[in-house]
């Protein structure tokens, strides 16, 4: 289901007319989304601005239990257009694979922000891809929210092909129990002048895991660039584990880039700052932890899916002291 103005085309296509960014051939996955699924393609027009978010509902039915869903959406904002997309995966208490892919291409000016909120049942396994193109001098806001899922992977693939290009990759994620969360991205500097800023931050409690594996990619015609590549990680039980593995490949010397990573538990100081004024250990634990998803929470385009959010991560952190 797709909520949208008018002044937005949407068509639902079982053959692409343009060119997609990932090609069949490139892993079984993509191959098995371009044989199969229907694509669904937002197409925003040269120098329109859309003021009211896009809503984009993938709830995967009952009948998706013991089976494979796919699904393909696809973003174009032509030159100077703006457009925020908010695309919420849902499930029941189902078994399953899903795989969806999303394209975003981005015109010459563009500024785009798209938020996917990831809230499969706790047996579903998801294969996903995010896949961008930004123009020249054109921006890209990207969030993801991984909430559910037994094991729930997502690949970034950001390339900038054009001068002045600039690419937000977030990531917020709560893993509870036995789930794994599973980031790869690649931020894939093409031109000169291009920017790209990455924060991705997750909490892991129970038996849970989450791991992170990200390149900077600097071509050799990428001079002037700046990126920057951070991931955070709170341990909040002894069996809980996170990895982070930030990687840089730079072919130009005329550059700044850095990458940084940490894996821990909730800080002794931070908690014993809140006790001493008078809150009890767990209600400091889970500010702490609300403090540290804040950041990137609060940049969400929704009020009301901020504030969902936020209670829906206070929920699995009160369940971690039961499980």
């Amino acid at each position: 289901m797709i909520d949208c103005p008018p002044a937005v085309s949407v068509e639902t296509l079982a053959t692409r007319e343009t060119e997609p960014l990932l090609k069949a051939d490139h892993d079984v996955f993509a191959g098995l989304v371009d044989a199969v699924a229907t694509s669904t393609v937002i197409h925003v027009g040269k120098g329109e601005r859309v003021i009211a978010p896009i809503t984009v509902d993938h709830d995967l039915p009952e009948s998706v239990h013991g089976n494979v869903a796919v699904a393909h959406l696809v973003i174009e904002a032509g030159e100077n257009a703006e457009v925020t997309v908010i695309h919420r995966v849902r499930s029941a208490d189902i078994s399953g694979l899903f795989v969806p892919q999303v394209e975003i291409v981005l015109g010459s000016g563009a500024r785009v922000r798209y938020v996917v909120v990831q809230e499969l049942g706790p047996q579903m396994v998801q294969i996903g891809s995010q896949i961008t193109a930004t123009g020249r001098d054109a921006t890209l806001s990207s969030m993801a929210v991984s909430l559910g899922g037994l094991y729930a992977r997502l690949r970034f693939d950001a390339a900038m092909n054009d001068r002045g290009g600039h690419n937000e990759l977030l990531a917020v994620y709560f893993a509870e129990r036995e789930q794994m969360h599973d980031f790869r991205t690649v931020q894939h500097h093409i031109a000169p002048r291009t920017t790209s800023e990455l924060v991705f931050k997750g909490a892991v409690a129970g038996n849970a895991r989450s791991v992170y594996s990200g390149l900077i990619k600097i071509g050799v015609n990428a001079r002037g660039t700046s990126a920057n590549q951070t991931n955070r990680n709170l341990l909040l039980s002894p069996n809980a584990s996170a990895e982070s593995v930030p990687n840089l490949e730079i072919e130009n010397n005329d550059v700044k880039c850095s990458h940084a990573s940490a894996i821990g538990p909730i800080d002794d100081q931070e908690r014993y700052y809140l006790e001493s004024r008078g809150v009890p250990s767990g209600i400091a634990d889970r500010l702490i932890v609300l403090g540290f998803f804040n950041e990137l929470l609060s940049r969400i385009p929704d009020d009301d899916l901020r504030v969902r959010l936020i209670a829906s991560i206070s929920e699995a952190f009160d369940r971690r002291a039961l499980s």
